[in-house]
């Protein structure tokens, strides 16, 4: 006869002291092989799934890095952007009404479009709809319109943790992760689809740590789950 394998030998041990001295019939044997055979071929699929959803944000991060890395080796000064990036908060506190769904802001050297993320993904997907597809092919046939330089898209969170187990599952580092994936899906409708050059797009993702509202209520969470288009002006080739 053959060795019994590690999972039916222990199967095996564990169902005779759960009976204590009582004979095992085959039938309860054999149940209890079949049942330590499905948690093994069970945990073998999870560990497939794992690994590649292991590949897929490695894939993620190396496309998010390679982007900003090209802007970097082309002389470009991010701190000069952020500061630009900066002023759409002032221009958000004066506005005195809650910002539309999608809105343009005019800063030194750009105009930013702010999408809220509701008009693009359902709660914690970095899937875009077919309306925000839409939306976004729209905002990319204005901003071919006219002359411009870098385009970044900038994903943003609110500041509470990705909980929800089947969330976690898809983005496990959280907010942060969730924040690159949306601006790197919004990046590949505005490249692909509505043929935006890809040297032109920088893409970056900061989770809930440049919010531009206070996160204590619920309307500023709103504010800060969010887009961001900034389109540097032409006369600009950093």
């Amino acid at each position: 006869m053959q060795k019994l394998s590690i999972t039916k030998r222990l199967l095996c041990v564990g169902l005779l002291a759960s009976l204590g001295t009582s004979c095992v019939s085959q039938d309860q044997y054999q149940r209890a092989v079949d049942l330590g055979e499905m948690y093994q071929d069970k945990n073998h699929r999870l560990e497939s799934e794992l690994a590649l959803l292991l590949r897929q944000r490695d894939a993620l991060e190396n496309e998010v890095r390679s982007q900003e890395a090209s802007f970097l080796q082309n002389g470009g000064d991010q701190a000069d952007y952020e500061d630009r990036i900066s002023q759409l908060q002032d221009q958000l506190m004066n506005l005195g009404r809650a910002p539309k769904d999608i809105e343009r802001f005019d800063v030194d050297g750009g105009y930013v479009y702010m999408i809220q993320d509701k008009v693009l993904f359902d709660s914690g997907s970095s899937e875009i709809g077919t309306k925000g597809k839409a939306a976004l092919i729209a905002l990319a046939g204005k901003i071919k319109g006219d002359a411009h330089g870098r385009i970044f898209v900038r994903g943003h969170t609110d500041s509470d943790p990705v909980k929800r187990p089947a969330t976690l599952k898809r983005f496990p580092h959280g907010n942060l992760q969730l924040s690159s994936e949306r601006a790197v899906s919004v990046a590949a409708i505005l490249t692909k689809e509505a043929k935006i050059p890809g040297r032109d797009v920088v893409v970056m993702g900061f989770g809930r740590w440049d919010p531009v509202s206070g996160n204590d209520s619920k309307d500023a969470k709103k504010l800060n789950r969010r887009v961001e288009i900034f389109v540097a002006d032409a006369s600009d080739n950093r």
